[in-house]
């Protein structure tokens, strides 16, 4: 039976490039990766682990918030647009946020930024992200509705925390993000989390999701793209981390969630889907390194384009569809 996609927009301009006849994998790569190089600004040592979605759909447009490490190696966030979801103008200054409310303390506002991700809920585009709150780690929240004025809201959670991703509707009347509680370090463990609001201000009822289960992620796990709403449940890409001989290595997976219970694992894969294999996945400011951040979906052919940072270094891109990931992930399922 075909998986049908709920709540999604069509998308007839989305990248593809179709599966190379000799791939034996569920998820290929783009033939002319990486798509975003690191020196695409004058300022940029790097850019990387970006988060994009359509904007005016309706013109085939694609907008995103991209990590931009500068030389100085300042963690910032910008704002970027794409005609074809492939080739991209960055925004060559920082995302200077306005405060949307007034905070309580100074420190709970712009402190750094990366992994940013960006979902659409209703009628504007949150923005999450690692924030600094005192300069620890814990997950920045904000918004826009042209990504040029972004309004920043109080963080979501104490320290430590990273990898916020919302879900891109509210169940049973809330919002839901994923994260992942951490220490403040390279986080040397890790379990994904959901955590509940009424209001995107006041987070609670959380709840564990899952930890880390196989080889290729028995370091750590986080949350990766926004999750997909299907027939079979919530689609979710998520990065595994394996600790080697030589250091960190960082791949990517799926797995089904519930629909209504998004706590609850259905399905989880328990391969890797994609790994650090090619050189700039391998070569790079941090070795081994595929992160996914962002998806596009096609609702009428069920194409996904995943973005996914690289090395910590540049943005690349692979392909997969619903109906093959889907399915490759109830016969290679886990749990």
């Amino acid at each position: 039976m075909k998986t049908q996609i709920i709540n999604g927009v069509s998308l007839p301009n989305i990248p593809w490039q179709d599966k190379p006849a000799d791939c034996k994998d569920v998820i290929w790569r783009y033939d002319a990766n990486p798509i975003i190089p690191r020196d695409l600004l004058p300022t940029s040592n790097s850019i990387f682990n970006s988060a994009v979605v359509p904007f005016e759909s309706d013109k085939g447009k694609f907008a995103g918030v991209f990590r931009v490490d500068d030389k100085v190696r300042n963690m910032e966030l910008h704002a970027g647009f794409s005609e074809d979801g492939i080739h991209w103008n960055i925004e060559p200054d920082r995302i200077v946020f306005e405060q949307a409310e007034k905070s309580t303390e100074e420190v709970n506002q712009w402190g750094y930024g990366y992994d940013p991700r960006v979902c659409f809920i209703e009628d504007r585009f949150w923005v999450t992200w690692c924030n600094a709150y005192g300069w620890k780690p814990t997950i920045g929240v904000g918004y826009t509705f042209d990504f040029k004025t972004f309004y920043q809201c109080e963080n979501a959670f104490l320290p430590f925390n990273r990898n916020g991703v919302l879900f891109p509707r509210k169940i049973n009347d809330k919002f839901v993000m994923f994260s992942r509680p951490s220490d403040s370090g390279h986080t040397p463990f890790g379990d994904m989390y959901i955590s509940q609001s009424p209001d995107m201000k006041y987070w609670g009822e959380h709840r564990h999701v899952m930890g880390p289960l196989k080889a290729w992620e028995s370091k750590k796990i986080g949350a990766g793209p926004i999750p997909i709403e299907t027939s079979e449940g919530w689609l979710c890409f998520y990065h595994g981390v394996l600790e080697s001989c030589n250091g960190f290595v960082y791949s990517f997976s799926a797995c089904i969630l519930d629909k209504d219970e998004p706590w609850k694992v259905k399905y989880r894969c328990a391969e890797y889907l994609l790994s650090p294999q090619k050189i700039y996945e391998c070569v790079g400011d941090v070795q081994n390194v595929t992160f996914p951040c962002a998806t596009l979906v096609d609702a009428d052919t069920g194409r996904i384009a995943i973005y996914y940072g690289c090395a910590d270094t540049c943005v690349s891109m692979a392909f997969t569809t619903v109906d093959d990931v889907v399915d490759y992930v109830k016969n290679h399922s886990s749990v």
